[in-house]
């Protein structure tokens, strides 16, 4: 492959990634929204008497009205992932194709007849999350080709209103439901089969993946596949990845908080400050806190918090830790089956990441990265 061709195939990638960060960055509202209000619907229920698991049969309480609001965001969430990824490729024509098109397989009912028509039996599972990434990016490219047509002027201003959005829904209904929905749905249901199945060593590396993976870039892509995957898997009832998933990306910022206090001559004096706040950052599930120790010693910091994050989160998925909320940190632990183990968990993996940070990183006055560490602190400081 020709330099040019490759440099075109990184910059293609780099705006697919920016375009998917775009339908998550909307999508995260509705997920915090729906996810916090179901698990007060839970705790409310219960607190009253209702119980956990009458919550929906109890119309018109308190818990009810509150597991509704959720049920809603968590809900509409997939289709406000196709319908953003959708309108970053194509501007505002690609939002209503992208919405309808990812709602639409969400529909079991829908995948299951069409299921019957293409002689698979799908069940009455939904596309999920995966559907409507790949539902949102399909139309996206659909609309701004049709966008780009040269048509007369005077139709020009029916474009984006009526001609693109509903000849994309009319090119893209049949693949998307057929060829899209239904290999996607049977996935999804093997899928979360599967992990609600996990058990022992199975479960810990499970775990231990997603862990990984929120720490490796704090807050980056691989973080935010791992996050997308755990808050995917609570819409379908299945919350111990959830779990796995908070806690993993609350050690980073506490272990290397952790850290800075108890070997402070290994860091910058200008760190100490920044520990400070890694800890409200860390237990508020801000993943970024990590950020200042890895810009200044990533060959160190990031391989001591994957393993920090990496036995917070196998724990997590052994123990069969819940987390009903998708977003909260400290706030919503009470929500959790198991809230002591839940704090356990991110306990244990700071204190990994903290000894291995420690051993790892050299005294700051005679470290090679000592200078890097300066410039990015003081980057760091500059940018606040």
């Amino acid at each position: 492959m020709s330099s040019k061709a490759e440099s075109k195939m990184r910059s293609h990638l780099t705006k697919v990634k920016e375009d998917l960060m775009t339908g998550v960055s909307f999508m995260i509202p509705f997920v915090t929204i729906g996810g916090i209000f179901l698990a007060l619907g839970y705790a409310v229920s219960g607190a009253t008497g209702t119980g956990v698991q009458d919550v929906f049969g109890a119309t018109g309480t308190f818990g009810w009205f509150l597991a509704q609001i959720g049920v809603a965001g968590l809900t509409i969430m997939v289709p406000i992932l196709g319908a953003y990824i959708a309108y970053a490729i194509a501007d505002r024509p690609g939002l209503a194709p992208g919405f309808l098109l990812s709602y639409i397989i969400q529909q079991g009912n829908v995948l299951a007849a069409a299921g019957e028509v293409m002689g698979l039996q799908a069940g009455e599972a939904a596309a999920g999350y995966l559907g409507a990434l790949v539902a949102g990016l399909l139309a996206g490219y659909v609309a701004r080709w049709i966008k780009n047509w040269e048509v007369p002027d005077f139709i020009q201003p029916m474009m984006p209103v009526l001609i693109v959005p509903v000849l994309t829904m009319a090119i893209l209904s049949p693949i998307v439901i057929l060829v899209l929905g239904v290999p996607v749905a049977i996935a999804n249901a093997a899928l979360t089969a599967y992990l609600e199945g996990l058990q022992g060593g199975q479960a810990i590396l499970v775990g231990g993946l997603l862990g990984a993976m929120m720490a490796f870039d704090m807050g980056g892509p691989v973080n935010k596949v791992a996050y997308v995957f755990g808050v995917g898997l609570v819409s379908e009832g299945v919350t111990e990845p959830m779990a796995a998933v908070m806690i993993a990306g609350m050690i980073p910022p506490i272990g290397l908080a952790i850290s800075n206090f108890i070997a402070p001559h290994k860091y910058a004096e200008e760190m100490y400050e920044n520990a400070k706040s890694g800890i409200v950052l860390g237990f508020s599930f801000i993943t970024e806190g990590a950020i200042p120790y890895a810009s200044a010693d990533p060959l160190r910091v990031i391989p001591s918090i994957m393993v920090g994050s990496a036995v917070g989160g196998a724990m997590a998925m052994s123990l069969d830790i819940t987390m009903p909320a998708p977003h909260g940190g400290i706030f919503v632990v009470p929500l959790s089956n198991s809230p002591f183990m839940f704090l356990a968990a991110i306990l244990i993996g700071s204190l990994v990441t903290a000894a291995l940070a420690t051993l790892l990183k050299p005294d700051y006055e005679e470290g090679v990265g000592a200078p890097e560490e300066a410039d990015a602190t003081a980057g760091a400081s500059a940018g606040d």
